[in-house]
């Protein structure tokens, strides 16, 4: 067993930081979490049981976990947020998802994401690659190899797409099916994941296929619900006798309870959160993304007070950075500014124990016991070391302005499972 000693600092629940200045974290053989404490003598298990390794001085935090990102758009971040969501696509996004059909094009942009990914602590996450079988399992193999554990999905689309990137519905089930069936060879740290589009790209016939492989397969599935306006009236005039946009999803089997996310969720009715919350479906919370694209602001507190599962995500490139500690900032942000609207002025904006808590272990229970420092938990770790300042600060403090100022510089180690995961492709 190995006892990390720190400035540990982790959210079992929302509502406050468990803070151990200079603490212990002890980590079992197996890389779960054992015990945490304030001393030595306060661990369950005698001296001579264990190895300490001692990083006083550092922040020791849960790694972040990303719900929502997009692989092959890594190249895109910071263009084209002059138009919004449709246009976006169309303009930009598109265009560049084609390019994914040349695997060393692929292969090179796919190592640059990984890497990112690993410097700036995102070490679990949930990915859509593109509707290309080769370059999906490219990215699978790579992630593979770095270390990190993240869900990745080939995207499914068979309508409503440029003819340079549109799919026959047959080949698009076939070549789905091919990608569960090599990754559990290849990539058995690496999970598969349902990933159609979204309503308007895929026909009924294409979604309920990809219902049937999530149900065969025993799958999660990702995909996009109420982003944007313009896509929801879509939507509905693709659909006009299924009353909502989640029911869409519902109807063709695209919710398997307790094992789904849905990206953006800004303009829920009613109706749909208590469907959400009966299908146990995470949403996340793209904040950057959807003031970026000029999408609109989740209703956040509303969410969270229904009782929904909700995390915070990147959605790069319909954001323009990947940093979960930017995105932290940017829901708390968005969550203040969503008070000064109509109606909402009694919301109670995000404080920083419940955003650091939505990007940390409720995103990473989307994976099982990840995410947070208590006994059972993977332990997946950041150790954040930090520049001087002439104030005595607290560590909660010095993680504040880590989250607001910080960035991968800060972060000098990155364990998952408890391993020490190098910097990926090194030669």
């Amino acid at each position: 067993m190995i006892a990390y000693k720190g400035d540990v600092l982790y959210t079992p629940t929302p509502d406050h930081f468990e803070v151990m200045e200079d603490g212990y974290v002890l980590v079992g053989d197996d890389g779960k979490v054992v015990a945490t404490a304030g001393s030595l003598s306060a661990l369950p298990v005698k001296e001579s049981e264990f190895t300490v390794i001692d990083r006083s001085g550092s922040l020791i935090i849960p790694g972040f976990n990303d719900l929502h990102i997009h692989a092959p758009q890594y190249p895109l971040a910071g263009l084209g947020f002059d138009y919004e969501l449709l246009p976006w696509l169309e303009k930009y996004t598109f265009k560049a998802e084609a390019k994914y059909a040349n695997i060393d094009m692929a292969d090179h942009w796919y190592r640059r994401f990984v890497t990112k990914l690993w410097q700036v602590g995102t070490l679990r996450f949930s990915a859509f690659a593109t509707l290309h079988n080769e370059a999906t399992l490219r990215l699978m193999q790579l992630c593979q190899e770095s270390g990190l554990k993240p869900v990745i999905g080939k995207v499914n689309m068979d309508r409503n797409s440029p003819d340079y990137l549109v799919e026959d519905t047959d080949a698009s089930l076939a070549g789905t099916e091919r990608l569960i069936q090599q990754s559990r060879k290849l990539t058995p740290d690496v999970g598969f994941i349902i990933t159609p589009r979204f309503v308007p790209s895929t026909t009924p016939e294409l979604m309920e296929g990809l219902g049937e492989l999530a149900q065969r397969y025993g799958l999660p599935v990702q995909s996009h619900l109420d982003e944007n306006r313009n896509e929801i009236a879509w939507v509905h005039e693709l659909h006009p006798d299924i009353p909502t946009y989640t029911e869409v999803y519902e109807h063709y089997g695209l919710m398997p309870f307790d094992r789904t996310i849905m990206a953006h969720c800004v303009w829920l009715t009613d109706r749909e959160r208590a469907i959400l919350k009966d299908h146990g479906v995470w949403l996340t919370h793209c904040a950057q993304s959807n003031m970026d694209l000029t999408s609109g602001i989740m209703p956040v507190r509303r969410n969270l007070d229904y009782g929904l599962k909700v995390s915070i995500a990147s959605d790069v490139a319909g954001s323009h950075e990947p940093d979960m500690n930017r995105h932290i900032v940017m829901a708390i942000e968005a969550s203040k500014a969503k008070t000064f609207e109509a109606g909402h002025e009694h919301d109670r904006p995000l404080r920083l124990p419940e955003a650091f808590h939505m990007a940390t272990k409720a995103g990473g229970s989307f994976f099982g016991k990840v995410g947070s420092f208590e006994p059972g938990y993977d332990f997946d770790a950041l150790v954040i070391t930090e520049d001087e300042s002439p104030l005595d600060l607290s560590p909660e403090e010095r993680l504040e302005r880590f989250i607001y100022t910080g960035d991968d510089r800060g972060i000098a180690e990155r364990y998952i499972s408890g391993r020490l995961i190098p910097k990926p492709f090194q030669q």
